[in-house]
């Protein structure tokens, strides 16, 4: 975790790079002065977490935090000799709030802290992009039936086959014929999800029973419910490396 302290007190910093130095895993990228010099040290080394004093000749730590733009902000633990601005500190939601002289073991558990909110905002940004990924893809299909149109999740398809100008979307319980384009399809449809496996087909791998290889390089699909469909030469590798990685 890379580290900058902002503190007018020399004396300050030196106590906490000396305490920081016996911490693993944490390293102090930078040292400020006051909240300008500390706001262009954010700027330029983009640390993960901000040791921030509050009260400081001219603008406050107070003041630096608040204008931090919240995306991409360091975390922030303020460090100071008063009490009181506890509730300020944690409404520009700093991860920690120590108070001078800083105790080895309080500075530790903030770092500790600070490490566990990193890791979750990471863990959320990750999810938000596979959210964001997933989100493009269809997650249902209105297919035409005798008496109007019925929404087919996509989760339900098994798999899919080509019928002219239209294509066969198979389910467990039954089949619906939905007029489309198969190369229209794939740019709908989640490629983990439903697998494009021959010009005419999609397959949900996951309910591949069997692996039939009839001729060298040739590949057919055996679904749990019997089904079997034709693997397309140029798309037999890929398959393969989907349904069983160690395959050659």
């Amino acid at each position: 975790m890379r580290i900058l302290i902002v503190d007018d007190e020399q004396l300050a910093i030196d106590r906490l790079a000396d305490f920081l130095s016996d911490i693993e895993g944490v390293e102090v990228v930078g040292k400020a002065n006051n909240a300008r010099a500390g706001e262009e040290a954010i700027a330029e080394l983009r640390p993960d977490l901000v040791l921030l004093d509050i009260q400081m000749p001219g603008r406050s730590g107070m003041a630096l935090a608040a204008d931090l733009d919240p995306q991409g902000r360091p975390e922030i633990v303020f460090v100071t000799a008063f009490e009181h601005f506890a509730p300020d500190a944690f409404s520009v939601d700093a991860a920690d709030y120590l108070l001078k002289p800083v105790r080895f073991d309080r500075l530790k558990q903030a770092m500790v802290r600070a490490q566990r909110r990193i890791r979750m905002s990471i863990a959320a940004a990750l999810g938000d992009a596979v959210n964001a990924e997933t989100s493009r893809y269809a997650r249902e299909i209105w297919v035409t039936v005798r008496d109007g149109q019925v929404r087919l999740d996509v989760d339900l398809i098994e798999w899919i086959e080509a019928a002219k100008d239209y294509v066969l979307l198979h389910t467990a319980t039954r089949s619906y014929l939905h007029r489309i384009s198969m190369n229209s399809l794939e740019e709908k449809l989640d490629p983990k999800s439903l697998t494009r496996v021959h010009r005419s087909a999609f397959v949900r791998l996951s309910l591949v029973e069997k692996l039939e290889r009839p001729g060298k390089g040739s590949l057919k699909l055996v679904l749990r419910d019997g089904a079997i469909i034709q693997v397309g030469p140029s798309y037999v590798k890929d398959v393969l490396r989907s349904i069983n990685p160690q395959e050659e």
